[in-house]
């Protein structure tokens, strides 16, 4: 498990969460309502997601680095020195650039990249808002770092610290910082780059330095003639985070399946996101990009009452998360699993009630039960043996999350009648 991540995460959650609430009061004092309910908390489940994936299988990257700086690497750079922490932090945010550029033009790391250009707003949430797939690819692109011999801990701290700069750029309420802009990451540059209008689209991968877009004809600057339209063409429609890191993969497979030639059938993996094979197209048509439907917010009505109840049970999450990394490394894989597990089932159900469909009302019922049955009967969580003071707390918790629950249930509502679109 990818200890290092989980440790810095831990301490970068509090920070992150307390410059989210400052850019929401500084919002709403502007009125500029940059924030929508449901949005940020999806934004930020997709986050708790991917980190519980980048925990449990960030080790394949570290795997093979490791190989890789043995086995084929020249020689190995001393960690002590100072230009070697320079070099790697370039040469990282070097090899980030053609991560991030191939996760536009290739179908396979659009699926998982895709996850971070769902919101349909741009605020310091849509930067929590990572793809849980990752960690199965993303590491390809780091490996010419150890056939240079930079060592695996220079290589994972030099990353944190360019994912973690990463996190101020997803603001409307900063504007243009004038040479800034054309040098390093900013604001205006990532707006460019969340941008679906035509001019934007694949724009402005850098995570820091915007030398690698001018060298290599990606950069553009945003425009007042042109203001960003946030989110993806041909939105996701849903606030279910699982579904949302799976969704293009599932799209992909049909048409692989679909395909004839076997050609295609490979070619779907790998070609520009949104290619298809001519013969799937005709079989099984989508409708044409249209601004007005594309642009169009999703965002079901919910009555005030569900919106409070799936707040406090969203905040209950966080601090479980946290706990949960916290004890990550004193707890078995199994014992990891099934809080993590957890987890995933408790964003699932709030996605759902996001939705404002009943069917998760019953399902969020069912999961207060079990764990807090679960609690109950074997006085742990997850491998940690409870106070009788914290015992009763997450007794207390279930049973007025249960009490709560049944009041919105019961209390007549427009409950959205979704068709199934998708398996989750």
């Amino acid at each position: 498990m990818d200890t290092t991540y989980s440790r810095a995460v831990s301490l970068a959650i509090p920070v992150f969460l307390t410059l989210i609430l400052l850019e929401w009061i500084v919002d709403r004092a502007r009125g500029t309502r940059y924030y929508r309910f449901a949005d940020a908390v999806n934004s930020l489940s997709c986050g708790v997601a991917s980190t519980g994936m980048r925990v449990f299988f960030g080790f394949l990257g570290v795997f093979f680095y490791e190989w890789v700086l043995r086995h084929w690497a020249p020689f190995v750079l001393p960690s002590n020195h100072w230009g070697v922490w320079i070099f790697a932090l370039v040469f990282y945010d070097f090899c980030y650039y053609w991560n991030h550029r191939l996760g536009h033009t290739s179908g396979l790391f659009w699926a998982s990249h895709v996850v971070h250009h769902q919101s349909e707003e741009f605020n310091l949430t849509t930067a929590l808002r990572q793809p849980g797939t990752g960690s199965f690819t993303s590491w390809i692109f780091y490996l010419p770092m150890a056939l240079c011999g930079i060592p695996l801990g220079v290589m994972l701290l030099a990353g944190l610290i360019q994912l973690f700069y990463q996190f101020w750029p997803h603001t409307r309420l900063i504007g243009k910082l004038g040479v800034l802009d054309r040098w390093i990451q900013t604001p205006s540059n990532h707006r460019v780059h969340h941008a679906q209008n035509e001019i934007y689209l694949d724009k402005n991968y850098v995570g820091i330095f915007m030398i690698w877009d001018h060298w290599f004809g990606t950069y553009q600057d945003e425009l007042d003639s042109e203001p960003c339209i946030y989110g993806i063409r041909g939105p996701l429609n849903r606030w279910n985070p699982v579904w949302a890191n799976l969704h293009y993969y599932w799209a992909m497979a049909k048409d692989c399946w679909h395909a004839a030639s076997w050609l295609d059938k490979v070619r779907v993996w790998f070609m520009h996101p949104g290619w298809r094979p001519a013969d799937v197209a005709a079989r099984f048509p989508k409708p044409p990009y249209d601004p007005e439907i594309d642009f169009r917010r999703f965002d079901p009505e919910r009555p005030a009452a569900l919106s409070i109840y799936i707040f406090l049970q969203f905040a209950l999450l966080v601090a479980a998360n946290s706990h949960f990394l916290a004890v990550l490394e004193r707890h078995s894989t199994a014992q990891n699993t099934g809080y993590f597990a957890f987890i995933l089932c408790t964003l699932v159900s709030l996605g759902g009630l996001l939705e404002n469909r009943k069917g998760f009302a019953w399902l969020e019922g069912a999961r207060i039960l079990v764990f807090g049955a679960y609690a109950g009967v074997s006085g742990r969580w997850f491998g940690a043996l409870l106070d009788p003071r914290w015992l009763a707390a997450i007794l207390a918790v279930s049973l007025l999350s249960l009490g709560a629950l049944a009041m919105v249930i019961r209390k007549p509502a427009p409950w959205a009648q979704t068709q199934r679109i998708a398996p989750f």
